[in-house]
């Protein structure tokens, strides 16, 4: 065993109680009776509407950004490729210009 181990048992075993006594109302289900209160009822009825609508609209909205994404990936490569154009474009300016420049010092 390593030699840290047994002080921080040591260290921490005499609070471990106290941790559960904390920790275990957080993982317990309390029983509610329900049929004693209609309002709580409606409301838990009202909170697990909501919250299917909630799911509904998220998933709506995550099926929205996919599509943007598509969207946003094809006009990028659209651009990319204009871009590659451009560049093409520029480099024969380029060339040609400079293939000009030669011929008008040479024929001097």
């Amino acid at each position: 065993m390593a030699a840290w181990l047994i002080p921080a048992l040591k260290a921490v075993l005499p609070h471990v109680g106290a941790i559960i006594s904390v920790a275990t109302p957080v993982f317990t289900k309390k029983k509610v009776d329900t049929t004693a209160d209609p309002t709580l009822q409606q409301q838990i009825s009202e909170l697990q509407a909501a919250a299917s609508q909630s799911s509904i609209q998220i998933k709506e909205l995550a099926e929205q950004l996919q599509s943007t994404v598509a969207a946003v990936e094809q006009a990028a490569s659209v651009a990319e490729a204009k871009l590659r154009r451009v560049l093409l474009f520029c480099v024969a300016a380029t060339a040609v210009s400079l293939c000009l420049v030669l011929f008008l010092l040479l024929s001097r």
